[in-house]
């Protein structure tokens, strides 16, 4: 695997001042390379929000600093690409315009555009689909147009804020998948935020577990179980042994959170 793309080093954020200071993020330390997929795990309020938002440049670090391919991160970062939950879809806008809008903005000549939109409007299966407004597609298929818009910018981060969080079992299954498959198709690396211990032995190449707040690295995990991973895996002594291991590391963390 190729050298370090994102760094995060000595990695500190704090809200407010004096009393009322709270400290999200402490001596946070990562790096990620090239075509990996990284999951962030821990405890609700342990700062993995806040550690994307730092890589996105969408927030400052108090002290410490991410780099990304060696450069620091200052201001919104054009080189990663971030989904959120809440979709965030344009409703006024058809599909076809919401995967548009990125390369519409950064002044990509029309038919260029056109046929980038096209592409990944095909990756994610969603032919057909172009003039539909969000409000008229399942909540699947709407995280499938935000993939779909953020790759449409090609940029070399994808930055995924528990993006499948909202959707039903089968269809969450579903697009861990599918997010999996366009990746190994389209290159990019991958930071990712998850509740789900399930959702992260799918998806990950390393899983980061986080400490309860001030926010830390408390372990990282290789995970070796084999590609291509499908659900029935879940199934499996392997996956439920490191299901098992994370858990115990979470569950101190949530307990520590509570006192």
């Amino acid at each position: 695997m190729s050298e370090a793309l994102i760094q995060a080093k000595e990695l500190t954020k704090t809200f407010g001042r004096g009393k009322k200071a709270v400290t999200a993020v402490e001596d946070f330390n990562l790096l990620v390379k090239a075509r990996e997929v990284v999951t962030l795990v821990g405890p609700s309020g342990c700062g993995k929000s806040t550690v994307l938002n730092m890589v996105a440049g969408f927030m400052s670090s108090t002290s410490g600093q991410i780099l990304l391919k060696g450069e620091p991160v200052t201001s919104v970062e054009p080189q990663c690409g971030m989904i959120f939950q809440s979709y965030a879809l344009f409703p006024w806008m058809t599909v076809q315009e919401n995967v548009e809008f990125g390369p519409r903005v950064n002044r990509l000549p029309k038919a260029e555009r056109l046929d980038r939109a096209r592409r990944y409007i095909e990756m994610v299966g969603l032919n057909g689909f172009e003039d539909a407004y969000p409000n008229q597609l399942s909540g699947g298929m709407r995280q499938r147009v935000a993939l779909c818009r953020a790759l449409a910018n090609e940029p070399e981060v994808l930055l995924c804020d528990e993006p499948f969080a909202a959707l039903d079992a089968m269809t969450r299954q579903v697009m861990q998948e599918e997010l999996l498959r366009i990746v190994d198709r389209s290159g990019q690396t991958v930071l990712f935020i998850t509740h789900s211990i399930d959702e992260a032995l799918i998806l990950s190449d390393r899983i980061i577990v986080m400490s309860a707040r001030p926010g830390r690295v408390k372990e990282m995990i290789e995970n070796h179980l084999p590609r291509p991973r499908h659900v029935d895996m879940q199934l499996g002594e392997d996956f439920l042994r490191m299901k098992r291991g994370i858990w115990k590391m979470v569950e101190e963390e949530v307990v520590a959170s509570m006192k």
